[in-house]
C-alpha cells in the first residue's frame, strides 16, 4: 500500500496552471523534509521543490523558480505543488517524496528516500 499518493495530474495548455496534491495521511506526516520530483522524457528524475516542514523554508529548481509553489495543508494532511505558467518542458511524471533531514537539520535532495508512484503531467503548446 502506497504511503504517499499523488493526485491532480493531467493535461494542460502552456501558460496554464495545475495543482498536484500528495496525500501523506498514511505516512509519518511529521517527517521534516517533503518534496516533489519529476522525470521528464529522456531525463533522470530530478528534484523540483522542497519544503522544510519545521521552518517552512522552501527550495526550488532554477527551471521552476517563480512558477511553482510547494505548500502544506495541515487539515487535509497533504503537500501540494501549484504549477503556474507551465511550459511544454514541464511535461513528465511527478513524484511526491519525503525524507529525513541531515544531522545539521538541512533538507537535501539526496536525503529523500520515500516516493509515491507518480502522476503524469502533460503540457501542450
Amino acid at each position: 500500500q502506497a504511503q504517499l499518493l499523488e493526485s491532480g495530474g493531467g493535461s494542460v495548455q502552456a501558460g496554464g496552471s495545475l495543482r498536484l496534491s500528495c496525500d501523506a495521511s498514511r505516512y509519518r506526516y511529521s517527517t521534516k523534509c517533503r518534496g516533489w520530483f519529476r522525470r521528464t522524457p529522456g531525463q533522470e528524475r530530478e528534484g523540483v521543490a522542497i519544503l522544510d516542514s519545521d521552518s517552512g523554508g522552501t527550495w526550488y529548481a532554477d527551471s521552476v523558480k517563480g512558477r511553482f509553489t510547494i505548500s502544506r495543508d495541515n487539515v487535509k494532511q497533504t503537500v501540494d505543488l501549484l504549477m503556474s505558467t507551465v511550459k511544454p518542458e514541464d511535461t513528465g511524471i511527478y513524484y511526491c517524496a519525503a525524507g529525513p533531514a541531515t544531522y545539521g537539520g538541512i533538507c537535501r535532495l539526496s536525503q529523500f528516500n520515500t516516493y509515491g508512484q507518480g502522476t503524469q503531467v502533460t503540457v501542450s503548446s
